[in-house]
């Protein structure tokens, strides 16, 4: 039928129990989704198995089915039971099919959908249906059984097992993969070495013994792997074999790999594993008779490593063969043939290894051979301090200066070797530096033969050295640090010489606590090169006597007129009361604080000091305290000087009332006479009537009427016209002109202003007085009254 009705028939069969029948009509019917509504009805309302589809299933399984010879009716049929996940009943449909015999028995697909299902729901029956079936896909069929989801490693071994015989694959090639593919599941899934130790043996095929010795060598079995390898002959994993091998330490077992590995393959590694073998093992012969054939070996890379392993005899026949006698040598010194390692490294010829037998030699007490090799090695200027602490580490001082004493006989001996020397001698015979700084200092290294004789206290060669590389500071600095070190001469020489000025104020304090009696000639010598004002500072600072031993080198510094100095040598000549000397200071040098000078001398008890004050107070126009100053001593000539050099007629005129008061008629003559120029003549001539010094002030108005005669005749002179350019009638006109008047009253007019009032007369006729402090009509004091005074012409 066209289905149509086949929902009716469904319910039909199954409400009358024709299930039979039902199930030959879906078998023949090929409807997947007729498959589906059946296989997938609803389950009873309990949750048990719906009883009609159970006898429905076991009619198709056990008649409907099997009595089928349409292939496409079974196929259908078990796409449906697929399609309603019905494994069990699936199982049980096709072992009906397959096992029980039909025309489909030997069909592939089935068989497999067979195992598929039988993995996927009940993985127990897999491996009696690999022994039963033959005709499936095994390959396929065992990945998938190794697959994590399914681990059915024992089936899929069986699987591989079974297949790897040749009934089943025809090709050699084919049973090679299947057997390891079985052994790889042994050792990959499994991790049953043994059992794959065991199944390799039993096939012997070289691709099994292969795939296991990588195994066994990823599991860190390297004898095991060496001997799978050995017998696979497969040399392709040597580079890890040789690895492992050397981490296990199984020198043995890896000569018969790499011996096998090298009839194939022509390889750096292999050759040099198989050296080094050969070395582990002490085999040397069979070492030699390699090196000595044919190879590619890295003997260089073998003997360095035999070599830093202890392995020196093995080294040494490595090293022989390549003719490196650099590390020959090396090899000679740890097997103590020293004389063979110096002649080995004559023949390396370089310092690194001069120096190490040098210092090998030096150990077992081989002076000799020592010295021959540490003659090569100072040639180096790098790696003289190295032979230098390695002889003074093992206490052989002698030999060492013995060695560098020879090194001076070289050729090429350079600086490095001259130096040395000396820094031994300074530290080993010091009675030798001197001579040997002498002799070769144009070769020495200056700075570091002198740190060595400083650290050795030896300060005269030091300072030789210094003075001869012209470091005159440091050589200033020895001598005045070390007393043993100083010579006067030669400290003058440097002194002079020196960059640092601070050093030179440093001699001085130097010499004036060392050397006070040599001060003046240290100061003649710096005197072009110091500050003068600091250095007395400094002597101040040190104390009154060091101003004292300075006194000769400031009195040759004074011409510089300096106030540091100049106060200084004033203040030693006043302490030493030698006032001609402080006079003589004042007068040729006025760079000093004159004030305070001339107030600390004012009380000092001592005439001539107490007159330099004054004098000081007069230079500098401090005129009334010098004149008070002289007059508290009555030094009555240096007041009348103070007084004529002020030119300041107020403080004249105090001093001519003090000598009037004072009765000092001779002071007042002499002060009228010296300070005539500033003198008023009324206040001479008042003071003088006054007092009755007539004949005391007579001098002064003679100058005076002398000075104005003169200086009328001088002004006449310059006023008088020539004769020949005017006549005297216009001379008359010229005053008449002028409106001068040059006679009135009988008085002549001297002046440059109107004429001149006469004279007022007092009472009784007498002169007006007022003007000399005398009231009008009053006579003066000590004069007569009714006298008058008349001046006559």
């Amino acid at each position: 039928s066209s289905g149509d009705c086949d929902d009716e028939l469904v319910k039909i069969s199954f409400d009358h129990g024709l299930y039979r029948d039902l199930a030959r009509y879906l078998v023949e019917r090929q409807d997947g989704e007729l498959w589906a509504r059946v296989l997938n009805k609803d389950e009873a309302e309990d949750g048990s198995e719906d009883p009609q589809k159970r006898q429905l299933i076991d009619q198709v399984v056990e008649w409907a089915l099997p009595e089928s010879t349409s292939a496409d009716e079974v196929s259908c049929t078990v796409k449906a039971f697929m399609a309603a996940d019905l494994p069990g009943e699936l199982i049980v449909l096709l072992e009906r099919i397959i096992l029980q015999g039909s025309d489909f028995s030997d069909n592939k697909n089935l068989q497999n959908l067979l195992i598929l299902t039988a993995i996927r729901a009940d993985g127990s029956r897999v491996a009696g249906y690999i022994d039963q079936l033959d005709n499936f896909d095994a390959k396929d069929i065992a990945l998938i059984c190794v697959s994590e989801s399914h681990m059915l490693y024992e089936e899929a071994y069986s699987i591989y097992v079974k297949f790897s015989k040749p009934e089943f694959m025809e090709s050699k090639e084919d049973q090679s993969e299947m057997q390891v593919s079985a052994i790889g599941v042994l050792v990959d899934f499994m991790k049953d070495l043994e059992r794959a130790k065991t199944y390799a043996a039993q096939v012997d095929k070289k691709p099994v013994w292969s795939k296991l010795g990588k195994v066994q060598l990823e599991e860190k079995c390297p004898a095991d792997a060496i001997e799978s390898y050995i017998n696979a002959e497969d040399p392709s994993e040597y580079v890890a074999v040789c690895a492992e091998a050397r981490e296990a330490e199984i020198w043995t077992e890896i000569i018969p790999y790499l011996v096998m590995a090298r009839k194939t393959l022509q390889e750096n590694v292999l050759d040099t594993e198989l050296i080094y073998a050969y070395a582990k093992t002490n085999n040397l012969t069979e070492l030699e008779k390699f090196v000595n054939g044919p190879n590619v070996a890295n003997i260089q890379g073998i003997g360095d490593r035999c070599f830093d392993e202890g392995l020196y005899n093995a080294a040494k026949t490595l090293f022989t063969s390549i003719n490196n006698n650099s590390k020959l040598a090396l090899c000679h010194i740890h097997l103590e043939e020293y004389r063979e390692a110096v002649a080995a490294a004559g023949k390396a010829n370089n310092v690194s290894t001069w120096k190490a037998v040098c210092f090998a030699c030096l150990r077992a007490s081989e002076f000799r051979l020592a010295s021959t090799c540490g003659l090569e090695v100072i040639k180096y200027p790098d790696h003289v301090d190295e032979v230098v602490g390695h002889y003074s580490d093992l206490g052989h001082f002698n030999h060492l200066v013995s060695l560098f004493e020879q090194g001076l006989g070289l050729d090429d001996a350079h600086i490095g070797i001259f130096t040395e020397l000396g820094i031994l001698y300074t530290k080993h015979v010091p009675e030798k530096v001197m001579d040997h700084c002498k002799v070769f200092f144009s070769k020495l290294n200056v700075s570091k033969v002198v740190r060595a004789c400083e650290n050795s206290r030896l300060f005269s060669p030091a300072v030789y050295l210094y003075m001869q590389d012209k470091q005159y500071d440091n050589a200033v600095k020895v001598m005045m640090d070390r007393a043993p070190a100083f010579e006067h001469e030669l400290f003058l020489d440097a002194i002079v010489k020196v960059r640092n000025a601070e050093i030179m104020y440093k001699a001085v304090q130097f010499y004036l606590s060392v050397h006070p009696v040599q001060f003046t000639r240290l100061m003649e010598v710096m005197e072009p090169h110091i500050d003068h004002s600091r250095v007395v500072n400094q002597l101040r600072r040190t104390g009154d006597w060091a101003l004292q031993v300075g006194q000769p080198y400031m009195q040759s510094v004074q011409g510089a007129d300096l106030s540091a100095v100049n106060e200084a040598l004033n203040e030693l000549y006043i302490e030493d009361e030698d006032y001609e000397l402080l006079r003589k200071s004042i007068d040729r040098f006025k760079n000093f604080n004159m004030i305070a000078m001339a107030q600390k001398l004012a009380a000092h008890e001592l005439l001539e000091f107490r007159r330099i004050s004054a004098y000081v107070y007069r230079c500098n126009k401090k005129w009334s305290q010098s004149i008070e100053l002289s007059k508290g001593d009555r030094m009555w000539k240096d007041c009348i000087d103070t007084a004529n050099e002020s030119a300041d007629a107020e403080i004249i005129e105090n001093l001519l009332r003090f000598f009037c008061e004072t009765s000092e008629k001779e002071c007042f003559c002499a002060a009228l006479y010296t300070c005539y120029a500033h003198i008023s003549p009324d206040i001479a001539l008042e003071l003088g009537w006054v007092n009755g010094y007539h004949n005391f002030v007579m001098p002064f108005l003679i100058q005076t009427f002398k000075h104005n005669h003169q200086r009328l005749k001088a002004l006449e002179e310059k006023t008088t016209p020539k004769a020949d350019e005017k006549t005297e009638d216009e001379i008359a006109q010229t005053y008449a002109g002028a409106g001068l008047n040059g006679f009135n009253n009988g008085m002549l007019m001297l002046g440059n202003g109107g004429p001149i009032e006469p004279q007022q007369m007092g009472i009784n006729n007498s002169i007006d007085m007022t003007g000399f402090g005398v009231p009008n009509g009053m006579p003066p004091q000590n004069v007569v009254p009714g006298m008058s005074m008349s001046i006559g012409m």
